[in-house]
C-alpha cells in the first residue's frame, strides 16, 4: 500500500461538441411549478439543462418521465429538467388540463405550457417525446427522441459537470422548482373503476398510489389499500405498494386463484405489472410482471412473473384469460391463472390503426377493455377509436379512422369523431358506452344501428365508467369524484367539431426522398452487433399511395423514398429502434440499452421543398437539419 497522497485527477478533456445557441424558451400558456416565477435561459445559466417536449397523453412520454427521476434526484444541485408541454389534442392545450398533468403524474420539475408549439417549432422537433440537454452556457450539445436514453444523458450530464466544473461555468445549489400546495380530497385523479358483489365501489385512486373501496353512494370511504407511497411492495392493505394503478377486473369464483370472487386483478401501470388483491383478508400479491419494463427483444410469452411488462392499462376477464390493455407497446396481451402465463394476443408494437389478424393489427395505446360475449370491447386512446377483438382473433373498428382526426363529431359511425377515450363500458342492450375523456363527454356506439350518439356532457376527463343497476357510474378524473348518472333514453345534442394535429406539415420534394435516422453511440457505448444489426426502421404512409417505394421494415437507418406521384400531402410512419451497448472489451456482459421511437411526421409535397428528412433518435445532425 501505498501512503503518498495520490496526485490530483486531472479534469477529462472537453469533447468537441457541436456549438448551437438553444433557443429561448416561450409558452403563451407560462410556467408552472416556479411558484409564479417566469423562467428564461438566462436564469438557468450555470445550470446543466434536460428540456423534455411532452405531452400528457403520450404513454412514451410518461415513461420518459419515470426514466428521468433518478437523474432529477442525483444530480439535484447541477441538473434543471424543464418540460415543455407541446400539445397534440385539443383538449391538452387548455391550462388547466396541463396543470392537472402535472400534479398527476408527479412531474416535479418546471413545465412551460407552450400551447402554440411556439418553442417545439425553434427547436425543429418532430416527435413527443424529446429531449435535448443545452450545457451550462446556454448550447445545444446532444438530442434525444424517444425511450431509453437515461443512461445517455446520466453520462454526459456528469461529462458536462466535469467540464463547466473546470472552466468556472457550472453553478451549482438548489433548482427553480417550486413545488404547488396540496389538495385534500378523498380521491387524487381516480382512474378506473369496479362494482364489488357487495354493491360497493372500488376505485384506482391513482395519483396516490392505491385503491379506494367507496360504499354505493359513490362517497363514503370504507377501506384503502396501499400506504399511499410510490413503490413495488407485497403484503398486508397498509404495507403494500402500487405505482399509479389503473385498471381492475374481478376473477371469476371458478377461476383458478379465483377465491371466490374476492380477488381483484390490478393494472399496476407504472410498477409494469398485474397485482392481485385478495378483498377478504386485504393482502395484495404480484401476479404477472418483473416490475421492469418490457422491451424489444424481451420475451413476449412464458411464466408470468418471468416476463416483463409495459404500462398495462386496463384489464377485463373473458374467454377464461385476464385481457390487458397493453398502453406501453401498443398490444393486448393475455394473462392465464390455470397455467401462470402471459402472453401477446393482439398487435405488433407499431403504432396505428390497422384492422385483421390479431397478429397483423396495429394499436395505437389502447387503454379501456370491457368484455361483451364474444367481443372485447377496446378504448385504443391515440387513435380516437373504438375497437373490438372477435373469438377468431380479428380486430376490427367501429369509430375512429388514425392517429390524426378527432373530435365531437355523432351520428354514423364511419364519420364520427371521439378524442382520446380512455373507457369502454357494455351496455345491456349490446351497444358500448365511451369515456370520451378530452371530450369531457359519455358517448354511445350502437353496432346494430352503427350510430354514435353522446349521452352526457360537461364531465371533466371521465376515464371509465360502471353499471350499477339503472344508473351507470362515471370515473371524473379531474373532478376527483364518481358522478352517478342515470342512462339517459335520449342523446344530447352537440354542435359538432373536428380536429387535425396543429403541428405544421414538413415541406418536401417531389420525387425521391432522402430518410435519415440519426443515431449516434452515447460516450462510452456502441452498437451492440453481436447478434446480428442492431438497427431496425420500418417506413410505412397514410394514405400508402404517398410511398410508392422504400415502405417496409430494414436494418438501416437511411432509406431512400419514392413518393407517389398523385398525392400531394400526407403522414410519413417511421418506427426506429437501436440497441448499444456498454464499450468494455474486459466486461463480457456489458450493459445494453435500446433507443426507440415512432414519428408521424405530416407532409407536403411541393416544388422547392426538401430533399431529404432527418429525424433525430439520438446525437445531432451533422448534416444540418
Amino acid at each position: 500500500m501505498n501512503d503518498a497522497a495520490p496526485a490530483p485527477t486531472p479534469a477529462p478533456a472537453p469533447r468537441k461538441r457541436a456549438r448551437v445557441r438553444a433557443p429561448e424558451l416561450i409558452g403563451k400558456g407560462g410556467w408552472l411549478n416556479t411558484g409564479g416565477k417566469e423562467l428564461t435561459l438566462a436564469d438557468l445559466r450555470g445550470k446543466c439543462v434536460v428540456v423534455d417536449f411532452w405531452t400528457f397523453c403520450c404513454i412514451n412520454c410518461l415513461h420518459v418521465l419515470d426514466e428521468l427521476r433518478e437523474l432529477e434526484e442525483k444530480h439535484r444541485d447541477t441538473v434543471v429538467i424543464v418540460g415543455v408541454h407541446s400539445p397534440k389534442f385539443v383538449h391538452e392545450a387548455d391550462h388547466q388540463a396541463v396543470v392537472d398533468a402535472v400534479e398527476r403524474y408527479g412531474v416535479h420539475h418546471p413545465v412551460l405550457d407552450d400551447p402554440e408549439l411556439a418553442t417545439w417549432k425553434q427547436y425543429a422537433v418532430r416527435a413527443w417525446p424529446t429531449l435535448v440537454v443545452i450545457d451550462p452556457e446556454g448550447y445545444v450539445v446532444a438530442q434525444h427522441a424517444g425511450e431509453g436514453h437515461a443512461t445517455a444523458i446520466a453520462t454526459l450530464v456528469e461529462e458536462l459537470e466535469a467540464e463547466h466544473e473546470a472552466k468556472g461555468t457550472l453553478r451549482r445549489g438548489d433548482g427553480p422548482y417550486v413545488p404547488p400546495e396540496p389538495v385534500a380530497t378523498h380521491l387524487r385523479f381516480p382512474g378506473k373503476a369496479l362494482l364489488l358483489d357487495s354493491g360497493n365501489l372500488l376505485v384506482s385512486d391513482t395519483t396516490r398510489h392505491q385503491l379506494v373501496e367507496l360504499a354505493a353512494d359513490g362517497e363514503t370511504v370504507v377501506r384503502r389499500y396501499g400506504s399511499g407511497e410510490r413503490g413495488l411492495a407485497d403484503g398486508k392493505a397498509d404495507k403494500a405498494r402500487f405505482n399509479e394503478p389503473q385498471g381492475l377486473a374481478l376473477l371469476p369464483g371458478d377461476a383458478p386463484g379465483g377465491g371466490g370472487s374476492a380477488r381483484v386483478v390490478v393494472a399496476d401501470t407504472v410498477n409494469h405489472a398485474l397485482r392481485a388483491l385478495d378483498l377478504s383478508t386485504g393482502e395484495v400479491s404480484t401476479l404477472a410482471g418483473t416490475g421492469t419494463q418490457w422491451w424489444q427483444g424481451s420475451p413476449t410469452s412464458g411464466p408470468a412473473r418471468e416476463v416483463a411488462l409495459s404500462s398495462p392499462w386496463d384489464v377485463a376477464w373473458w374467454q377464461g384469460e385476464v385481457w390487458i390493455a397493453m398502453a406501453g407497446v401498443h398490444q393486448l396481451w393475455a394473462y392465464d391463472p390455470e397455467r401462470d402465463t402471459v402472453r401477446v394476443a393482439a398487435g405488433t408494437t407499431n403504432e396505428g390503426l390497422v384492422d385483421g389478424p390479431a397478429d397483423d393489427a396495429w394499436f395505437a395505446q389502447p387503454s379501456g377493455l370491457a368484455a361483451a360475449g364474444d367481443r372485447l370491447w377496446i378504448a385504443d386512446s391515440e387513435t380516437s377509436a373504438v375497437r373490438w377483438i372477435d373469438t377468431g382473433g380479428a380486430v376490427h373498428t367501429a369509430v375512429g379512422t388514425g392517429l390524426f382526426d378527432f373530435g365531437h363529431r355523432d351520428g354514423e359511425a364511419g364519420q364520427a369523431l371521439l378524442q382520446h377515450p380512455l373507457g369502454v363500458t357494455a351496455l345491456p342492450d349490446g351497444s358500448v358506452a365511451v369515456s370520451d375523456t378530452y371530450n369531457h363527454a359519455l358517448r354511445r356506439y350502437d353496432p346494430a344501428s352503427g350510430q354514435v350518439t353522446t349521452l352526457a356532457t360537461d364531465l371533466r376527463e371521465p376515464s371509465d365508467a360502471v353499471l350499477a343497476g339503472d344508473d351507470i357510474v362515471v370515473v371524473e378524473s379531474a373532478r376527483h369524484r364518481l358522478t352517478r348518472l342515470r342512462l339517459p333514453e335520449e342523446a344530447v345534442q352537440v354542435e359538432a367539431v373536428a380536429h387535425r394535429t396543429q403541428r405544421e406539415a414538413t415541406e418536401i420534394a417531389p420525387g425521391t426522398l432522402r430518410l435519415d435516422v440519426v443515431f449516434r453511440a452515447p460516450t462510452g457505448q456502441k452498437l451492440d452487433e453481436r447478434y446480428g444489426p442492431s438497427t431496425r426502421l420500418l417506413v410505412s404512409s397514410t394514405p400508402p399511395e404517398l410511398l410508392a417505394a422504400g415502405s417496409g421494415t430494414g436494418t438501416d437507418l437511411s432509406r431512400e423514398l419514392t413518393l407517389g406521384p398523385d398525392v400531394t400531402e400526407g403522414v410519413l410512419h417511421v418506427s426506429a429502434m437501436a440497441a448499444s451497448c456498454d464499450d468494455d472489451p474486459a466486461n463480457e456482459y456489458p450493459a445494453c440499452h435500446v433507443h426507440q421511437q415512432d414519428w408521424g411526421v405530416p407532409v407536403r409535397i411541393t416544388e422547392g421543398g426538401s430533399a431529404r428528412l432527418p429525424l433525430i433518435l439520438a446525437g445531432l445532425d451533422a448534416d444540418g437539419a
